[in-house]
């Protein structure tokens, strides 16, 4: 696998169910596949158009995997940020080259619809109590209101 030591940042669709996996040291890793498509516009013609699909494979570690697998779902549109990685393959009949990202963020992409964020320690389904709506304070380090 080569490391292009780039930081990328895509929209798009998730293509396939995430899997959670847990190595034998009981580290987190999910994996799915998001379809990220291109659009150009057409001065000419005053339209867009579809320019293609590039397609990752995206790898996410520890919390951010456990939380990615519980927040996400086939179809969902999300934006993420990680480092882009390049691997080589050759399956005797054909050959190719697979990109991948290893996700530092991911995120429901607002523009398409809204969503529901619960921290952790928080109960699922949990609704904010008096004062603990998104304030700046609420965002203070903890011992700092």
């Amino acid at each position: 696998m080569s490391d292009t030591g780039d930081t990328i940042t895509i929209t798009g669709n998730v293509a396939t169910a995430p899997e959670l996996k847990r190595t034998t040291g009981g580290v987190s890793i999910t994996t799915f596949r998001v379809a990220s498509g291109q659009r150009k516009y057409d001065r000419g013609s005053g339209e867009w158009s579809d320019a293609g699909t590039n397609w990752y494979t995206v790898s996410v570690f520890r919390r951010l995997a456990d939380h990615a697998f519980q927040s996400l779902h086939r179809g969902d549109r999300v934006i993420l940020t990680g480092k882009l990685r390049l691997r080589e393959w050759d399956n005797g009949t054909k050959r190719g080259t697979a990109i991948e990202i290893e996700a530092d963020a991911i995120g429901h992409d607002l523009l398409w619809g809204t969503t529901t964020f619960v921290k952790d320690g928080q109960p699922a389904g949990a609704t904010p109590t008096e004062g603990s709506a998104h304030t700046a304070d609420s965002w203070a380090l903890p011992g700092q209101r």
